[in-house]
């Protein structure tokens, strides 16, 4: 079998086996290698995915923020260096005013986030969810008392420590500096400049058509019994600056295509885009280097070699990864509408683009 063949065949066993529902998509330069749906976009009404189907993406938009931040910088609005309290009003706050628009973008600020995440991060989620009305979470300054009054981690550029909340404030920054709403802002300029034709902003609770719903899968280990239930209690019912926009398979490749080719941003940016600033942990996990940049994930060799970049996204009933790789020219995405689903599977398919590489 091929490259292609072992992808489908691959994904296709997940699927049989409730693994993996949604659309998988690979381009090698402008040409699509495969492009495969399945599952269900409705289980209720057993709608199919298709490979238009657009799906809810997680903190795969934290790559439309810095890009959105990065355009404001090339405008001379601000720049890396500038703190955010000089952008926002945070003087009741415990936000250090030493931390700049680069150490959020890095996750290096050392602020609190408004959701921990940790080992136990299912039983905490359960606690916020109870303690905290998902609903009334609608804006990006909604968040603001999650997190703001809360004592930071770590001086800010001590080290890096993955952080939704620095994304909050981004977002807030572009609202403050462009006079309108960050969805608006990336609706104008990111996604419409990128010819995503399909992305946008949709609440869980929205009407709206070609969207696929999210699912949980609940199993019982004693019984064997599988049930589904719908995300809608369970994650932030509105998108923000740290994620939640929707989109196709298409819509991804071609929000790459234009990111990588500098029609988004400056040539200096772009160059800044996509390139690491900051390590993730001390040493190699998995044989691999992690680094994070501006809203973008880098995974090196141990002898430094990039092998590939791009973000993941998680949530309740969501499960994406968009991946370029620069040695084979190949964009990966996987776009899921079950919760974990992608995490393996792009692994999987990682695995296959080493082995031809």
């Amino acid at each position: 079998m091929n490259f292609v063949e072992q992808v489908r065949t691959v994904v296709a066993e997940k699927a049989q086996v409730d693994k993996f529902s949604g659309v998988v998509a690979i381009w090698q330069a402008d040409e699509p290698l495969l492009e495969y749906a399945c599952g269900l976009a409705h289980r209720g009404w057993q709608i199919a995915n298709r490979l238009d189907t657009r799906f809810r993406l997680a903190s795969v938009s934290k790559m439309f923020t810095a890009v959105a931040i990065l355009q404001l910088i090339d405008q001379n609005k601000l720049s890396l260096t500038t703190p955010i309290t000089e952008l926002l009003e945070f003087s009741q706050t415990t936000i250090p005013t030493n931390v700049t628009i680069k150490h959020l973008l890095t996750m290096s600020s050392g602020i609190a986030d408004w959701f921990e995440e940790s080992e136990n991060w299912e039983a905490e989620w359960a606690a916020l969810c109870q303690e905290q009305p998902l609903y009334l979470l609608r804006r990006n300054a909604d968040y603001l008392p999650l997190f703001s009054q809360k004592p930071p981690h770590f001086a800010a550029g001590e080290r890096y420590k993955y952080n939704n909340a620095g994304y909050i404030l981004l977002g807030l920054a572009i609202e403050a500096l462009t006079g309108q709403t960050y969805f608006d802002t990336v609706r104008q300029h990111v996604f419409a400049r990128a010819n995503m034709a399909q992305a946008d902003f949709i609440s869980l609770d929205g009407v709206t058509s070609n969207l696929a719903e999210g699912y949980v899968l609940e199993e019982d280990d004693e019984s064997e019994k599988k049930t589904w239930r719908k995300n809608i209690y369970s994650t932030t019912p509105e998108a923000a600056a740290d994620g939640g926009a929707v989109a196709t398979a298409v819509d991804l490749w071609r929000f790459s295509e234009a990111l990588r080719n500098g029609r988004l941003i400056s040539p200096a940016s772009t160059e800044a885009m996509l390139k690491p600033h900051i390590s993730q942990s001390d040493g190699p996990i998995s044989g691999y280097l992690w680094q994070y940049g501006f809203g973008n994930e880098f995974v090196l060799s141990t002898a430094g070699e990039l092998i590939r970049w791009g973000h993941t996204g998680e949530e309740d009933g969501v499960s994406c990864r968009v991946l370029h790789y620069p040695g084979p020219g190949l964009d990966v995405i996987i776009l899921g509408n079950q919760s974990w689903c992608a995490g393996t599977l792009g692994w999987e398919i990682h695995d296959l683009i080493k082995a031809m590489m």
